[in-house]
């Protein structure tokens, strides 16, 4: 959930005042097509859309002219998404005219420094600037007060598969996913491990030693066939998801089977458990 500051007079984003705030109607306020984040959470608008409700928006949003009675949201557009759900009338804005390039930099380092993009949205906002600004790797990372290194790392990512930056991007799979994919040396590996990542959930470990094997493997092998289980686990599977209320899934992996049972806190351990005995008893 964002958490609202109160703002002060003038605030800065890397050294750049802006005016004093404007209240304006919210329909005269547009997103920013070179937004660098795309992925918005409904249960984070509405959370925010509650505070906002209670307390009101502390903190304006930051926009840019784009004509007269038009704006074009720099950053904040989360907070928009918000007051837009109350059917707000006017927002507080506070207005900065710059370019198209200098407003995909400012909101890429708003989010940067708020830690609010997934990221494939980093590393496509750094390439963004790279390709539209003539910009290197040190310059985007002395713009974002990032390590190269870092900067570096992120672009990387970009040399994912397209359906593992996308299981990235809906946070299906970890940055440890991603790195595991990245150490294949062959795009046809990195293409299998990702398929595997989409049939079924690997963890980092299991992904990382995929990895290797498909990193080691003689050209033209095929990758081992994973054998089907037996008819009996997946109804025992079935069998317990319906007593005990959760997900649970038998596994087999190199001639040792085990039991997976989900659970979200002590709480719901606790009534596995009680569900456990009495089923013994």
């Amino acid at each position: 959930m964002e958490v609202e500051e109160t703002a002060p007079e003038h605030i800065t984003i890397k050294g750049i005042a802006t005016r004093n705030v404007d209240e304006v109607p919210i329909e005269w306020v547009t997103p920013n097509p070179d937004q660098p984040r795309t992925h918005f959470k409904r249960e984070e608008i509405e959370e925010l859309a509650a505070s906002i409700e209670k307390d009101g928006l502390l903190q304006p949003i930051l926009v840019r002219t784009l004509g007269r009675n038009r704006y074009q949201i720099i950053a904040g557009e989360r907070r928009w998404q918000a007051c837009s759900l109350l059917k707000l009338e006017k927002i507080p804005v506070r207005i900065k005219d710059v370019d198209d390039d200098r407003a995909l930099e400012l909101a890429l380092v708003e989010n940067v420094q708020r830690s609010d993009l997934n990221p494939i949205e980093e590393a496509y906002g750094y390439r963004r600037l790279m390709e539209r600004k003539n910009m290197t790797q040190s310059d985007v990372a002395q713009a974002m007060s990032k390590g190269r290194s870092t900067v570096a790392n992120a672009l990387r990512l970009l040399d994912l598969p397209q359906d593992a930056q996308q299981l990235l991007f809906e946070e299906k799979i970890t940055a440890g996913h991603a790195r595991a994919i990245l150490s294949i040396p062959n795009q046809e590996g990195r293409e299998k491990l990702t398929s595997k990542l989409l049939e079924e959930r690997l963890n980092v470990r299991e992904t990382e030693a995929l990895a290797r094997l498909l990193s080691g493997r003689p050209k033209g092998e095929e990758m081992p066939v994973r054998q089907p289980l037996p008819p009996t686990y997946k109804k025992v599977a079935k069998a317990l998801r319906d007593v005990l209320k959760t997900n649970v899934r038998v596994k087999s992996s190199k001639g040792r089977n085990k039991i997976e049972i989900e659970f979200k806190d002590e709480e719901e351990l606790s009534r596995l458990f009680e569900e456990l005995l009495a089923s013994i008893s």
